[in-house]
């Protein structure tokens, strides 16, 4: 049933996406892939997210104020939501592979709405033809390459990736922080090559720039790109229903900046949000942010699309892998140790300030 309007001169977000729009119009995919299970926080329920980010859209108009664009111009499909809420990362890893590769056949472009981020390698497998020709882009107050011998969880998408195969060089990582990670994981993700962006990186050079630079440079080294946002790069006031956020991240602007380039660039396929737990929001303030970060991908979307004609290009079938290979000890490719982010940014200032990668 649509959710009705009582100004038909204010169209809800809710409404755009309940209703879709007219065959004629640019199009995107939305999709849920609500896991829970393989939290490291227990008793958390990220399979409520993609449920509370649809229905906050009523408290959204389709219009773009800042950029112009009204959302009444794209037609987004809801495919509804997988059904992994019972399973684990291993368990829901085919599903959640072979839901995204069969929305990319009909989409341009994809939104998975977690879900913990354990969806990350899977949504990353089923978007990229193959791991060796994939960029991916981060939003996390965390590394996530925590050791994998106790199996897949929310805390190790990333060194499972690695361990697939996915360069180190084709990873860059935006907003994380101060006492959210360990030396001992910095040095598993820059032995790596893995691009290193901290938040105050971001604060002292602007969104904009970061995130530009950072989609520049994947697009050199990769032939389609995997955007991961977890909700917990947000500051803790603006995310208190992501358990892993803390003081110090980023604000909600830089996220709805973030977002938004990120739906223009031509190379992104597919955005994932994750790390949302209703229950413990205040306010809806997450969940709300949360939604923001759909809206503002789906502006940057429709102006590509106005644009240029997107090309609706299937990804090939990842390489078969059990879910049973994900654990055991990483073996770390040899990838060159340097930081991919020096060939691409410079950060005004003196002394440390002018490094773009903390942590040396």
């Amino acid at each position: 049933m649509l959710v009705g309007t009582t100004d038909p001169k204010w169209p809800s977000a809710l409404h755009w996406l309940q209703a879709g729009g007219g065959p004629d119009l640019p199009s995107l995919g939305i999709v849920g892939a609500p896991v829970t299970i393989g939290s490291i926080t227990p008793g958390l329920h990220y399979d409520l997210g993609p449920k509370f980010i649809r229905e906050s859209l009523a408290g959204f108009s389709t219009y773009d104020l800042d950029n112009g664009v009204d959302l009444l111009a794209i037609r987004p499909e809801d495919l509804g939501d997988l059904p992994v809420a019972a399973l684990d990362p291993s368990d829901a890893f085919c599903t959640i592979v072979e839901g995204v590769r069969s929305a990319l056949r009909r989409q341009p472009a994809l939104i998975i709405l977690g879900g913990n981020n354990s969806i990350t390698r899977a949504g990353c497998h089923g978007t990229c033809k193959s791991l060796s020709n994939g960029g991916l882009l981060t939003f996390d107050a965390h590394l996530d390459v925590r050791d994998l011998q106790h199996g897949l969880n929310n805390g190790n998408p990333i060194r499972a990736l690695l361990k697939d195969g996915l360069p180190g060089s084709h990873i860059v990582q935006i907003g994380a922080h101060s006492f959210c990670n360990s030396s001992s994981y910095l040095e598993v993700a820059e032995s790596a090559g893995i691009t290193l962006v901290p938040a105050q990186d971001v604060r002292a050079r602007g969104v904009d720039t970061v995130v530009s630079q950072a989609l520049e440079y994947l697009s050199t080294v990769a032939e389609v790109i995997y955007v991961d946002v977890d909700l917990d790069v947000l500051d803790r006031t603006l995310a208190p229903a992501c358990p892993g956020s803390r003081p110090g991240g980023l604000s909600l602007w830089d996220l709805r900046v973030a977002a938004r380039l990120c739906g223009l660039h031509s190379k992104v396929r597919t955005l994932d949000i994750v790390e949302l737990d209703p229950t413990r929001d205040l306010a809806s303030v997450t969940t709300m942010a949360a939604a923001t970060c759909l809206l503002s991908f789906c502006v940057g979307h429709l102006e590509r699309a106005r644009a240029s004609k997107l090309p609706i290009v299937e990804a090939d079938a990842p390489e078969t892998r059990s879910p049973a290979q994900s654990g055991g000890d990483l073996v770390q490719p040899d990838y060159p140790t340097r930081h991919p982010a020096r060939n691409f940014a410079h950060c005004e200032g003196t002394g440390d300030q002018d490094r773009a990668i903390r942590g040396k």
